[in-house]
């Protein structure tokens, strides 16, 4: 068997059981063309549908690549083959790893022209992808009513009673959804503009007045948040030692140093990005320019992120990282280690993970 149906015959394995139920006729269809995708994916590096092609040993090149396409323009993928299918069974055994979750939201570009809008995880120093949407533009930011439509398909699928953390930048500080978060028990620490008004002890302030000294944060506690005086909250301001200018912090946390302690989790995400893209499947060099079949991609990308991180976990146990890896130290995220490790499974004809179980970080 080759390399290459090898690899695909593991992540088939792999998707039927994440699958909420047996896949049968066109489902299980469409996880066939998924799973090719996936493939192609891990093998190419690439995301352009003809590299993907090149890596199905099926027919012409030119029915593969046409197989491919009508995946992406089908609008009943989403019915059946959805990321967020798979989204809970593999939340179920993150919450075995760890007993709380670090939830983490931004934006980033993909394809020709398209944004997406990401809701991740964090596990160890990677940030796992919960769910997402794509829309057209390049520049500038998603509306709150965005923010809040793709939480509220994000947070079903948290399992219950764990507890969730979550953080993002200064574009998500919109005062109806840090009341969202709030109301289903969330705690929260996003970034906010130095202009954002504050009251607080009977003062009226903008956050940019809590000038705080380097490496000595400054907060405001019980204050209300913007013109609208929602709260009470945390407003919290602090400059690192190693920064420009200071950056503020608004949260239903108690402490400022838990919020940014907390805080410095948010840049994990930007691995994902980054994994997305220069580091793995160069998503961002896409040709496609629709959101729809774009996000339709993006559910490979998304499995095939969480598959090779799953390698990658299994690649850092003491038995693989001697043969793959020095044990001195290690440079490489898990991403990085799992693509070394699935290499060196192929290269020695060594059975591959078809499972999905993440061990704590």
């Amino acid at each position: 068997m080759s390399d290459t149906l090898r690899v695909h015959r593991a992540i088939r394995q792999t998707l039927d059981q994440l699958y909420p139920q047996k896949p049968q006729g066109r489902t299980a269809q469409y996880l066939e063309t998924l799973a090719w995708f996936i493939t192609g994916l891990v093998k190419s590096g690439k995301s352009q549908l003809p590299a993907l092609a090149s890596q199905m040993p099926l027919a012409q090149r030119e029915s593969r690549i046409k197989r491919l396409s009508r995946f992406t323009q089908n609008e009943q993928v989403e019915e059946r083959v959805s990321f967020f299918f798979f989204a809970p069974a593999l939340l179920q055994g993150l919450a075995q790893a760890q007993h709380r979750f670090t939830v983490v939201i931004d934006g980033s570009d993909v394809g020709k022209g398209c944004r997406a809008l990401v809701v991740s995880v964090v596990y160890g120093s990677r940030a796992l992808p919960l769910g997402f949407f794509v829309t057209e533009g390049k520049k500038g930011h998603f509306s709150e009513e965005e923010h809040l439509h793709l939480l509220r398909q994000v947070h079903p699928l948290v399992p219950e009673g764990v507890p969730v953390s979550f953080l993002g930048d200064g574009e998500f500080d919109g005062v109806a959804l840090l009341a969202q978060l709030e109301a289903w028990g969330w705690e929260y620490v996003c970034r906010s503009a130095p202009n954002v008004r504050l009251f607080a002890d009977g003062e009226d302030f903008a956050f940019r007045d809590l000038t705080p000294l380097k490496g000595d944060p400054f907060s405001a506690s019980d204050a209300l948040f913007t013109k609208q005086r929602y709260g009470p909250v945390l407003a919290v301001a602090v400059w690192r030692a190693d920064a420009k200018e200071p950056i503020y912090l608004v949260s239903n946390l108690e402490l400022p140093q838990e919020a940014i302690f907390c805080y410095q989790k948010r840049f994990r995400i930007e691995t994902f990005f980054s994994d997305q893209k220069s580091r793995g499947f160069h998503l961002h060099k896409s040709h496609l320019s629709d959101p729809k079949r774009l996000s339709r991609l993006m559910i490979a990308c998304c499995l095939a992120y969480w598959w090779i991180v799953l390698l990658g976990t299994t690649a850092m146990q003491p038995e693989w990282r001697r043969a793959i890896h020095r044990t001195s130290r290690c440079d490489l995220s898990l991403f990085q280690m799992g693509l070394i490790l699935l290499q060196h499974l192929l290269n020695r004809s060594l059975p591959i993970p078809s499972y999905f179980l993440l061990p704590p970080p």
